[in-house]
């Protein structure tokens, strides 16, 4: 999982535009991108297209972004859409791991209901929506067997804390989001899951797109989510890793299992220890 990408759960245009973006994660949006009065149609929409799409050979997961639990509206998504068995769901404005949990039992329910495998739809949340949730992001461990990642979002947490603006004159995220970026990317990390990046909402810029995503990658972010699909091939191509680092990573582990996974080894003239063999592991795991 690289690129998750977003698109209106109203548009089956749009959608299936989107099942040929190239998106290793296509979300079905029934949350922001949708006008209150529209909920019903796009859920319509939705189950109409995952439907055909399920089908489709070389598909990307497919996934739907459902609305808060606390909007009233997520027993309706889920009522409409489980039935067709989505690979996934997102919950957005997450604040901990009781939501988690909270969210698999209404999922446990329809998976029942549709003669669906128990634990067959994952889960991904955005975690760091409001204020609130900054402080939830320690609680994800063991939340859930279906939690694949938690994602960090700048919007709605701008909104809800009153910031001016989130960027800087320098154009980076200043200093609240700059912490929640690194505590979303910790919590993930701990609760063993995908730390997922913030979408880039100037989605023509794709040269600062592209810095922004060796930057997230740099830090140990593994995905980055999307709002445009010409957005995609440059998330998955910055979150690939490389045939050199593969390469390099097979070295590593190779030569910890020649000396008998000592503690320390020497390799091309530099001392490795345990978190370089760790780290090896990890990116050959993400190339799988």
């Amino acid at each position: 999982m690289r690129s998750l990408l977003f698109v209106p759960g109203d548009s089956a245009r749009k959608l299936e535009k989107g099942l040929a973006s190239g998106t290793d994660v296509l979300i079905c949006d029934l949350e922001d991108s949708v006008a209150a009065g529209d909920k019903a149609a796009a859920r319509a929409v939705t189950l109409g297209f995952l439907r055909e799409a399920m089908t489709t050979a070389g598909r990307p997961k497919l996934f739907v972004r459902l609305n808060a639990l606390d909007s009233g509206q997520i027993d309706a998504d889920l009522d409409a859409v489980i039935p067709a068995g989505p690979d996934g769901v997102m919950l957005p404005k997450a604040g901990g791991g009781r939501d988690i949990a909270h969210l698999g039992a209404k999922l446990a329910v329809r998976e029942a209901e549709a003669d669906l495998a128990d634990g067959a739809t994952r889960i991904v949340a955005v975690a760091t929506e409001t204020a609130a949730s900054v402080f939830g992001l320690g609680t994800y461990a063991g939340a859930s067997r279906r939690l694949d990642g938690i994602a960090w979002g700048g919007e709605d947490l701008g909104a809800d804390i009153g910031v001016l603006s989130s960027k800087d004159e320098a154009g980076g995220w200043t200093e609240p989001f700059r912490m929640v970026r690194n505590l979303c990317l910790f919590g993930a990390v701990s609760a063993g899951i995908a730390p997922i990046d913030t979408v880039h909402t100037a989605f023509r810029d794709l040269e600062a797109l592209e810095r922004e995503c060796r930057i997230a990658a740099r830090d140990g972010f593994t995905a980055k989510m999307a709002i445009h699909p010409a957005q995609v091939a440059v998330i998955n191509a910055v979150f690939t890793p490389s045939p050199t680092e593969l390469e390099r990573a097979r070295r590593i582990i190779a030569a910890f299992a020649q000396a008998g996974n000592a503690g320390v080894i020497g390799l091309d003239g530099e001392m490795l220890d345990r978190p370089h063999l760790k780290r090896a592991e990890r990116l050959l795991a993400r190339a799988g």
